[in-house]
């Protein structure tokens, strides 16, 4: 495939271009520098400048691993001391898929969030944390990036690592990737309340980015020192001689809401429905999977009107938010039993 390296004076150009405020104006100079120095790092790939030694836990004690990696790393292994207490807490994480807010463009909240906050009343209870991942975010605030995947899985299952290592990618400038955030949040969950709109008859763009780096959590690579880093060839050694295609997921409960407005709320539950279950996670009830219209055919600027009115639908999420906290309850208090769960897959891709 064609190379995408750039030269010198088009990486600088494409660097300073983000200092184009005339506030920078009086830092011409400095930021020359600054580029000069980005120019050194891109030229000689150094995606994780700083690194420390595996240790004794890795496969390769002495294999330098991203200090970034490292913190992700031991984020998600707290994360899972907290999924594993026996408090009788119940955590349960809630996510708007929309990237709509009133914080830009759009000037407005999206529904999404509005039945986001239904569904967060009943599932706020004294036995219950409540924690909220609000993909608009990525349009509205500052320095927050989901980064898209590079598909390592494809090549080899244990190339792709858990969590992810491609990102960040220092020399790139793909920094700031929030993925590092969410993979702890979906870990110490014991629900998975999901809420988005359609676009375009698939699921929203900030939603798929988080799906598509979550494949790592479907048979990835939870030790990049067997690899050595991302050595292809290694990779794929390991995976012909036998790969258990870990899953940190499995045996969490999820409920799904789609809504859309004329076309699409159907396939895309289902979509959804299959990605999670790919995931090994479990559908809370038949009450917790719903795809509803509002507002069928009818003009968007009244959509929020059209759901202030359709207080059917409000109930339904709140049933599908009761049917969720009911299933994460009764299985962790061992009365549930998510049939099938322990069979082995005669495969596993």
């Amino acid at each position: 495939m064609p190379s995408p390296k750039l030269g010198e004076e088009e990486f600088k150009r494409r660097y300073i271009e983000q200092f184009r405020d005339p506030g920078y104006d009086s830092l011409r100079t400095q930021i020359g520098e600054i580029a000069a120095v980005a120019w050194d790092a891109y030229r000689e790939k150094r995606k994780s400048p700083q690194t420390v030694k595996a240790g004794p836990s890795f496969a390769d004690a002495d294999y330098d691993l991203s200090v970034d990696w490292l913190a992700a790393y031991d984020a998600i292994a707290a994360a899972r001391s907290e999924y594993e207490r026996a408090d009788g807490i119940c955590r349960v994480l809630v996510i708007n898929g929309s990237s709509r807010s009133e914080h830009t463009c759009p000037g407005e909240m999206s529904k999404s969030w509005r039945l986001a906050e239904i569904a967060g009343e009943v599932l706020g209870q004294p036995d219950t944390r409540v924690e909220t991942l609000d993909l608009s975010r990525l349009a509205s605030e500052y320095g927050r990036n989901i980064h898209p995947c590079k598909a390592c899985f494809s090549t080899a299952a244990p190339l792709c690592h858990f969590p992810c290592s491609c990102y960040p990618n220092h020399s790139l400038g793909q920094t700031q990737d929030w993925m590092n955030d969410i993979y702890p949040m979906w870990i110490r969950a014991h629900g998975i309340f999901l809420i988005t709109p359609v676009n375009w008859y698939m699921a929203t763009s900030p939603l798929k980015l988080m799906m598509d780096r979550m494949v790592c959590m479907d048979g990835g690579n939870p030790d990049p020192t067997r690899t050595q880093g991302k050595d292809a060839k290694l990779a794929k050694a390991i995976e012909l001689e036998g790969w258990d295609y870990p899953r940190p997921l499995e045996g969490r409960q999820f409920a799904i809401v789609v809504h859309g407005d004329t076309e699409g709320a159907k396939n895309v539950r289902r979509s959804l429905a299959d990605w999670m279950a790919t995931l090994s996670l479990a559908p809370a009830g038949p009450r917790a999977e719903l795809d509803r219209y509002i507002g069928y055919f009818e003009p968007y600027a009244t959509s929020h009107e059209a759901l202030d009115k359709d207080e059917a639908v409000q109930e339904e999420v709140r049933n599908a938010a009761r049917t969720l906290l009911e299933a994460v309850r009764a299985k962790r208090a061992g009365k549930q039993v998510i049939a099938g769960i322990q069979l082995k897959e005669p495969r596993d891709k």
